[in-house]
C-alpha cells in the first residue's frame, strides 16, 4: 500500500511498541485518548514521547476554546521538536472557524494537523488558509462521517482534489471503524490513515484464506465455551 499509517493513541508503550515494529510512518494523539490514558501532566507526556519518537511527524493538540490562547499553546507545542505537527480543531466549541489562526500559524512555518473536519466546505477553507510552502496535515474524521449512515468514500475523493490546490498539504482518513476503512483509504489515493494498536494488528490479516479463518473461529468459540464450563 501507498498509504502512510499513523499510529493514534497516548499510550507510550503502545507508541514505541509501533515504532520498533516499523510498520508505521507517524503518531497522532489528542486529548481524549490522553485523558483514557490517565495523562496528568500534557508537556510531560510529550516530552517523553518525543524522546523516544525522534524523527517520525507526532501530533499533538492545543486544548484551549479561545483563538488567541490557541495560538499561545501551539507556537509553544511547535517549539517541542521538529517532527511535531500541532493540531488545531476546525472550530472552536462556538463554532467559530480557526481559519484565520491556521492562516497565521501556517504562514509563520508552523505544521498542522487541522482536525475534526467532517464536511467539503470546512475542507476548503481549511486548505485556503494553509500556506502553500508550509506541510500540513487536513484530518477528515471520515469514520463520523460514515457513522451518520453517509459513505465517506465520495466525500475523501472530492477532499483530495480540494486539497491538491496545496502540495505540501496530505489528506488524512480519521477514525477509521475497521481494517477495510485503510484499503479504502489506499484505492482512491489517501495520503494518511490513523489506526489505532487493535486495528493495526489486524493488518496481518491481509488475504488470509477465509475456510482456514473460519476454523480458526469455530475453534476459539469451543475453546471459550469450554473454559466457561457452560452445561445445558
Amino acid at each position: 500500500m501507498k498509504i502512510k499509517i499513523f499510529a493514534d493513541g497516548a499510550k507510550i508503550s503502545d507508541m514505541v511498541a509501533a515504532l520498533r515494529d516499523g510498520a508505521v510512518s507517524g503518531f497522532t494523539t489528542n486529548p481524549t485518548l490522553m485523558r483514557q490514558a490517565g495523562v496528568a501532566d500534557y508537556k510531560s507526556f510529550a516530552l517523553d514521547v518525543l524522546k523516544e519518537i525522534r524523527h517520525l511527524p507526532v501530533s499533538f493538540e492545543v486544548f484551549a476554546d479561545e483563538l488567541d490562547e490557541m495560538e499561545r499553546q501551539a507556537r509553544d507545542i511547535a517549539t517541542w521538536g521538529e517532527n511535531v505537527y500541532v493540531k488545531i480543531p476546525v472550530s472552536n466549541t462556538k463554532g467559530v472557524s480557526t481559519a484565520p489562526l491556521i492562516a497565521s500559524l501556517s504562514q509563520s512555518g508552523i505544521k498542522l494537523n487541522v482536525t475534526a473536519i467532517l464536511s467539503l466546505s470546512q475542507v476548503e477553507a481549511v486548505v485556503e488558509a494553509l500556506a502553500p510552502q508550509t506541510p500540513a496535515v487536513v484530518s477528515v474524521f471520515a469514520g463520523r462521517i460514515a457513522d451518520t449512515g453517509r459513505d465517506p468514500v465520495p466525500l475523501m475523493r472530492r477532499a483530495l482534489s480540494i486539497c491538491a490546490a496545496k502540495p505540501l498539504a496530505e489528506l488524512l482518513w480519521a477514525s477509521p471503524r475497521e481494517v477495510l476503512n485503510i484499503y479504502q483509504a489506499d484505492e482512491i489515493g489517501c495520503h494518511i490513515i490513523t489506526v489505532t494498536p487493535d486495528l493495526l494488528k489486524k493488518l496481518s490479516l491481509r488475504d488470509k484464506d477465509l475456510a482456514e479463518y473460519s476454523l480458526e473461529t469455530v475453534a476459539m468459540f469451543y475453546r471459550d465455551a469450554t473454559a466457561s464450563s457452560f452445561r445445558l
